[in-house]
């Protein structure tokens, strides 16, 4: 989740939670699966800019047969999607931040029972391990505790009870650590998960927990033998002072609209271009350009590929809110906006250290937005992302708003990163089987 000597960054986590629902139709199985956004403190949001996450394959644990159910979920959205899980035997439902950059999935574990002394309280919505009869831990001896290879981006090692203990540091230096352990997901109707490998962080905090769902072995994907998976994420809307967040869906298996998506190739690349700073588990896509107010910024492609060290990765993220470039596009979509409306720009401001094309003003906002103009992200086999010129700028906090895009150097990465807000009013579906990625027009703010 943190240390890592490649472009590994993570977000802290948020919390709230949705009701859930479930039906049966014929043969296929179908389940409410509740996400739910947080809406987070200033001081907060300025830490949360990027969750990447960078595992090598760790050993493969008893194969799992093939995900065979389709889940819908509604959620609703500020800053990152939170999928409630009913984790264990009886479940616990539990918020995890739905994160395509990560690998481990960890949840909080605390026992509710008292202990002298009184611990801290745990999060009202933390795992009580002792309450579940499928809950195991994984001892020392573990094939992944004691991997042949050392994995640096999974610390591991043995405590006090001869139990594999992992540790993770967050980019604002925060640590989350615990035991990995064995869990199954269990969904009504009596379908459950085989036992998954998770993180079990004993520590309270207000990090709810990640739900990884990036290419690694030990992500929930890979272990559960998703075959699919897709998200729509809705824009949030203002009245007057209060922001509404209106609910999105999500889908693990088919989606029914996927007839309409436009589909890209996920990139691979050989081992040797693989290192110090490229993520061979994140989702990579080949970007080809961008356009600010219908023109086309004269940037090279090759600064949107990994060159010889891995420096240049594009990659879809869901649990990143923002869009990170790296330094060579990072200062054309600049010196755009700047010719546009540089002379309403904040000087010496830069939001989070990382978005510095901000500017003051509520309705002035959106002026500012027209004169910037509608925004595109070109990808291969001409799909486009579109970001209208309304929603160019996102409101940061005390009445300043910023162009959504920072230059990822600011972050300690050398990757180009497609964050959620530039995911709004998409269908994004990640197509494992077929190894590609869909896009899709839609209102996201619709029950679909």
């Amino acid at each position: 989740m943190a240390s890592c000597s490649c472009n590994s960054i993570f977000l802290l986590l948020f919390m709230l939670f949705i009701n859930s629902s479930s039906s049966v139709e014929g043969k296929t199985f179908s389940l409410s699966f509740p996400l739910t956004s947080v809406v987070l403190s200033e001081a907060s949001k300025a830490n949360i800019l990027s969750s990447l996450a960078v595992s090598p394959p760790s050993n493969q644990t008893a194969a799992a047969p093939p995900f065979g159910y389709n889940y819908r979920s509604p959620f609703r959205y500020s800053m990152a999607l939170i999928v409630s899980l009913p984790i264990g035997t009886p479940p616990q439902s539990q918020q995890m931040v739905l994160d395509t950059g990560s690998q481990l999935s960890w949840i909080q574990c605390h026992r509710k029972s008292p202990r002298p002394p009184p611990p801290p309280p745990p999060p009202a919505s933390s795992f009580d391990p002792s309450l579940s009869s499928s809950f195991s831990t994984l001892p020392c001896s573990h094939p992944i505790c004691k991997p042949r290879i050392p994995d640096f981006t999974l610390p591991t090692t043995c405590d006090q009870n001869r139990l594999c203990h992992y540790s993770y540091f967050y980019a604002d230096g925060t640590l989350a650590e615990g035991n990995l352990v064995r869990e199954k997901i269990t969904f009504p109707n009596s379908r459950t998960t085989p036992p998954l490998i998770l993180g079990c962080a004993a520590e309270p905090g207000e990090a709810e927990g990640i739900l990884g769902m990036n290419l690694g072995r030990l992500s929930f994907i890979s272990q559960a033998k998703v075959p699919r998976f897709s998200y729509c994420v809705p824009t949030r809307q203002r009245r007057g002072n209060k922001v509404i967040n209106p609910t999105g869906t999500f889908y693990l298996g088919q989606n029914p609209h996927s007839r309409t998506f436009r589909y890209i190739n996920l990139l691979t690349f050989p081992k040797s271009q693989r290192s110090p700073n490229f993520d061979p588990l994140a989702y990579t896509v080949g970007l080809t350009g961008i356009k600010i107010g219908g023109a086309r910024l004269n940037i090279s492609q090759a600064v949107f590929r990994p060159d010889a060290g891995g420096s240049g990765q594009t990659m879809i993220d869901s649990g990143t809110q923002y869009t990170f470039l790296v330094d060579a596009a990072y200062a054309k979509v600049r010196e755009e906006v700047v010719r546009r409306v540089g002379g309403r720009m904040k000087k010496g401001y830069a939001y989070g250290g990382a978005l510095d094309m901000c500017f003051d003003g509520g309705a002035a906002a959106i002026e500012i937005g027209r004169s910037i103009g509608d925004m595109v992200f070109e990808f291969e086999k001409r799909v486009e992302i579109l970001i209208s010129k309304e929603r160019v700028l996102d409101h940061v906090g005390g009445g300043i708003h910023c162009v959504a895009i920072g230059r990822s150097e600011a972050l300690g990465v050398s990757s180009n990163i497609i964050g959620n807000f530039h995911q709004k009013n998409h269908w994004v579906e990640f197509d494992l089987t077929n190894r590609r990625v869909g896009f899709g027009v839609a209102d996201c703010s619709r029950s679909m």
